[in-house]
């Protein structure tokens, strides 16, 4: 049900003389793998006061744009953005977790009724629900080959429009300089669930500390030891509190290696930041002398886009439509082209050799790292992504 505080309908100033309508429904985004047919009647009730000529969807990944399209019943004149795609997430979900990770049910599973195979599943239900959307749309947007490939198969006669993504704006001002930032600092945007492969870093940190001792993880994002980290990482009452993925997580920043001669633990070279605003999002990328997106599975996403635009060393796991806006090479290849460096996924050794090789910040990194800028302006560029968008919506008005 809507909440009666909230206006079903209101005006929203965006400049001067202009004013957007926006109109407000109920959607339990904690459980988005339930689909709720009373969305469809509230859209009808929004698309009767609105009376659109088109209507564009952004992303698949919540059922309030399966309800929308049922809704309106018009695909000729229904346009869906692609920006990642649940059934296929599903299938790489459990990212190489061990037996005893992904089996394991924690108190805090009990309790939630949740546990790592149930996430699974309910991302299963969610590329049902979103196959059915793209299957009753006629026109999809999308902006690599992998996301083109899943969409064509679901909806062959769909038409589909290449269009890029434009980034914060904060992001295209400023640039990242070795002398401004702290050199081994490797920096991750997310990290709390297995899709975004925290763990597949941490596996090979003690790697690449060998090489470079006083290398750093700094971790964006919600933490997902958050509660065991703030009552000490040994602490009961937190440790009760994580999940599965979780005690893996802790497990493996409880880590002890020899390094130099000395002992250290990993927990001690990993901090989490927490939900950051974009300005400190950009800081973040600054300070670091690398950005690592280590994800068992992605579109393109927006982090990448963003550590390329600054200018900076990055390194990717060669993974879904990742490839489409990046340039990338295996640690030891031609660098002269590329963008920064590629890595198989799941292969900790070549991911601590990639970072490695990123971290030396010698001409060839260099030269990669403007690459990457000047690759990043032109697939991120505003007015000609604005463009595009006004393009194809006079084809659907046509």
């Amino acid at each position: 049900m809507l909440d009666p505080q909230v206006p079903q309908k209101t005006e929203v100033p965006v400049r001067e003389g202009c004013q957007l309508t926006a109109y407000s429904f109920a959607e339990d985004v904690h459980a988005a793998e339930i689909y709720r047919p009373e969305m469809e009647t509230r859209f009808q009730e929004i698309l009767a006061d609105f009376q659109p000529d088109l209507i564009h969807c952004f992303g698949t990944e919540y059922p309030h744009t399966l309800a929308l399209v049922k809704a309106f019943g018009r695909p000729e004149r229904t346009l869906i953005g692609i920006q990642g795609l649940c059934a296929v997430y599903a299938e790489h979900f459990r990212a190489d977790l061990p037996d005893q990770v992904w089996n394991k049910t924690t108190f805090r599973d009990i309790v939630k009724h949740d546990n790592l195979r149930l996430q699974q599943q309910k991302y299963v239900q969610r590329g049902v629900h979103e196959k059915e959307a793209i299957a009753l749309t006629g026109h999809v947007t999308g902006r690599t080959p992998w996301d083109k490939k899943y969409t064509q198969e679901w909806n062959p006669n769909a038409k589909y429009h290449f269009m890029n993504e434009t980034l914060r704006a904060n992001f295209y001002e400023g640039m990242w300089s070795l002398e401004n930032c702290h050199r081994h600092r490797i920096f991750v945007s997310q990290g709390d669930y297995p899709i975004k492969g925290l763990h597949y870093l941490l596996e090979a940190l003690p790697k690449i500390l060998q090489k470079h001792p006083d290398a750093e993880v700094y971790v964006a994002g919600n933490s997902i030891v958050k509660t065991s980290l703030e009552r000490g990482i040994s602490g009961i009452k937190g440790y009760m509190k994580l999940e599965s993925y979780g005690r893996y997580i802790r497990q493996l920043l409880l880590q002890k290696v020899t390094i130099q001669g000395q002992e250290l633990c990993l927990k001690d070279r990993v901090t989490f930041l927490g939900s950051l605003t974009a300005d400190e999002m950009k800081q973040a990328y600054l300070a670091a002398g690398v950005f690592l997106c280590p994800s068992s599975i992605e579109n393109s996403p927006n982090s990448v886009g963003e550590a390329m635009i600054l200018g900076m060393p990055v390194v990717c796991a060669d993974v879904g439509g990742i490839s489409g806006i990046f340039r990338g090479v295996t640690a030891g290849s031609d660098m002269a082209t590329a963008d920064g460096f590629f890595y198989p996924v799941a292969d900790t050794d070549a991911l601590a050799n990639a970072v490695t090789a990123a971290l030396q910040n010698d001409g060839s990194v260099y030269q990669m790292c403007m690459n990457a800028r000047a690759h990043a302006l032109q697939t991120h560029d505003p007015e000609n992504n604005y463009q595009r968008l006004l393009e194809i919506y006079q084809t659907l008005m046509e």
